[in-house]
């Protein structure tokens, strides 16, 4: 079975066509810039790379860009559209609706636009993904993974928010999570690497978005991000946990507005509102160059992950490994030295020679005394999408 993967962002679209059950990727691709006269497409197949700058002014172009690149002579994968039999899309929210890998519908694309308010950076070019390959790939299932989804097992002392009940329960303002479809990759992943399906892990997902979750026995209990994407981890442009009272004193005090607000906090916060850099990649640099303001940033961002890693350890009632994944996770030796120092009276100690080890396979770098596992495993969301993608179909 060929399944699209597809992965529509605010102004970019990634996918991948994965043959399955057997996982084989035949080919990857991103559209950037999308809205722009000089869009930049990118598509890969096996040792072939191919380029191009571009007007693509909007999804539907953009799409159909992918559609005819994928039934090219020499670089394509398929020979008509009928080849592909499922597109599997990301989605980023699904709030309390769902729970699970769903086949789009009128009814599900009308709940998907319901959370707009919830995700207003996500959602919308979400839905446009979907409505636009319905048009292209008309013989194939059209079906929708939500990011929330895999969180959907935390209990309510998790998830529910102290303000009245009326809001839960009228207006769903609640903890949802976010970055699931990574955290149940690598936690399964971890649960193999352990052997035992009783387990108890951390994964630590790390990119320019940042979130954590508490896993016991492949389910997560406990997550960082809640009613939106914005909470929780220091992430590249986004100040994770803050009191709420800042908010008030910005809006009253220094009269900005509550789009000023939510723009600082979302977009011109995090490490690039402490640094002026939201690649890691060059306040890691700067660090070690000696910036104060980048020596800082690391510290404050480490110093969060060492208190989610502590709370989720006592939620947990013990802890058998923790996971290191997805871009910052898996490449920044850095990150994660400071991540895990200071832990060992909770049993985590970091080999420092196999911390430095560079690899794509899962790896362990704890020292012997550890009693924590410590693993590295690249995440895959797009394996994960067609994997849920496939057992819906099959």
């Amino acid at each position: 079975m060929n399944i699209l993967v597809l992965n529509a962002g605010s102004s970019s679209l990634k996918y991948q066509v994965i043959e399955m059950p057997s996982e084989t990727v035949k080919c990857v691709g991103l559209v950037e810039r999308i809205g722009m006269e000089d869009a930049i497409f990118t598509h890969e197949k096996g040792t072939k790379e191919y380029s191009e700058i571009l007007p693509i002014l909007n999804h539907e172009v953009g799409l159909q860009k992918i559609a005819k690149t994928l039934l090219n002579a020499e670089i394509g994968v398929i020979s008509s559209v009928d080849e592909i039999e499922a597109v599997g899309h990301r989605v980023v929210h699904g709030g309390s609706k769902f729970s699970k890998t769903v086949i789009v519908n009128k009814e599900v694309k009308e709940n998907i636009r319901n959370l707009f308010d919830l995700a207003p950076l996500h959602n919308p070019a979400n839905l446009t993904g979907i409505e636009i390959a319905e048009t292209i790939f008309t013989s194939a299932k059209q079906i929708a993974i939500f990011d929330t989804a895999f969180h959907q097992t935390m209990p309510k002392e998790a998830y529910q928010y102290a303000i009245p009940n009326s809001y839960l329960e009228e207006h769903k303002i609640r903890a949802y999570g976010f970055h699931g479809t990574s955290h149940k990759y690598v936690s399964e992943k971890a649960i193999a690497y352990l052997g035992k399906e009783s387990s108890k892990i951390i994964t630590i997902h790390l990119g320019n978005g940042c979130s954590m979750a508490a896993i016991e026995n492949g389910k997560c209990i406990e997550t960082s991000m809640g009613f939106s994407p914005t909470n929780g981890l220091i992430m590249g442009t986004r100040a994770g946990d803050i009191d709420q009272s800042v908010i008030f004193f910005l809006m009253k005090k220094l009269n900005q507005s509550a789009d000023e607000v939510n723009n600082l906090l979302q977009k011109e916060s995090g490490m690039k509102g402490l640094t002026g850099f939201s690649d890691l990649r060059e306040i890691e640099e700067n660090a070690v160059n000696g910036d104060e303001k980048c020596i800082n940033a690391l510290k404050l961002a480490s110093h969060r992950i060492r208190k989610f890693i502590g709370s989720y350890t006592a939620i947990l009632n013990g802890l058998d490994a923790i996971v290191f994944t997805a871009g910052i996770g898996e490449n920044s030796v850095l990150t994660r030295k400071m991540a895990c120092e200071n832990l060992e009276f909770l049993g985590i100690e970091l080999n420092i020679n196999k911390n430095e080890i560079r690899s794509k396979n899962t790896r362990e770098i704890q020292s012997l005394t550890s009693n924590v596992k410590i693993l590295v495993i690249p995440t895959n969301e797009e394996i994960e999408i067609a994997k849920q993608s496939y057992q819906l179909l099959k």
